[in-house]
């Protein structure tokens, strides 16, 4: 399988508003992520990281592939996703769209290089 989806570490809501926790522990690296509506992109893999994703809102397409294996799926508000080590990843953003990405180990090493590989 070249991902995995990913269960939510707590929800909280009421007339307020909401609390949505991913998780406690597990990651090293936490970014976020904005983009315009038909942008392209990724198409790279990580060697050591598993990178996972939890779309705040908007929606993207998702293409990943490793070897002959090849996937195309939509994300979209609330999905909360996880890709392997070595599995190509390029997303098509189908609307303007803000995601949270979290790395198991950062993809930037201490000795200046990254886990980052392009295709």
């Amino acid at each position: 399988m070249l991902y995995q989806m990913k269960a939510l570490d707590f929800v909280f809501e009421d007339e307020r508003g909401s609390l949505v926790q991913l998780v406690n522990s597990g990651y090293d690296q936490v970014n976020v992520v904005t983009s315009k509506a038909r942008v392209l992109r990724g198409n790279h893999y990580h060697k050591k990281s598993y990178e996972a994703f939890y779309v705040i809102s908007g929606s993207v397409e998702l293409t990943l592939s490793r070897n002959d294996e090849q996937e195309k799926l939509i994300f979209k508000k609330g999905d909360f996703f996880q890709i392997e080590p070595y599995v190509i990843h390029s997303m098509f953003y189908l609307e303007d769209t803000v995601l949270v990405g979290l790395y198991d180990r950062s993809v930037e090493m201490g000795n200046g290089e990254k886990d980052i590989f392009y295709i």
